[in-house]
């Protein structure tokens, strides 16, 4: 994504903000990358969840840490929360609208939290 879409005008705060977490993930080779839009839904958690995994642990840490770099550098933004980042099975980052859930394959199976947020509009991004 880089710089032109960052300083692209016509994308919303949220949208860049959704924008450069999917390319931060796809950087580091995440998978099954999915944003469900949850703005729609009554009593949902916040506006947005994205979701991926990663083939191990390391590769877990390694996808929050470059999504945490990244809108540092480029958008000033600052998680308000990371939980999991210790055992990286599953490490969940809070930027308020839009909440990052970076999962050990396994672990995203058995928790499915796809299906329990079946309602939301799902957007599916390749992998690269």
């Amino acid at each position: 994504m880089s710089a032109q879409a960052v300083l692209n005008p016509t994308l919303s705060s949220a949208e860049m903000l959704n924008d450069l977490i999917v390319d931060s993930i796809q950087d580091i080779k995440g998978k099954n990358i999915v944003k469900l839009d949850l703005r729609k839904l009554d009593d949902a958690p916040t506006d947005f969840f994205i979701i991926c995994e990663g083939d191990s642990t390391t590769q877990v840490k390694a996808i929050s840490g470059n999504i945490y770099k990244r809108l540092k550098e480029e958008l000033g933004q600052l998680a308000l929360h990371v939980e999991g980042v210790q055992n990286s099975r599953w490490i969940c980052m809070d930027f308020f609208n839009t909440v990052v859930h970076v999962f050990y394959r396994e672990t995203r199976e058995f928790y499915d939290i796809e299906n329990l947020w079946s309602d939301a509009k799902f957007t599916e991004y390749e992998n690269l």
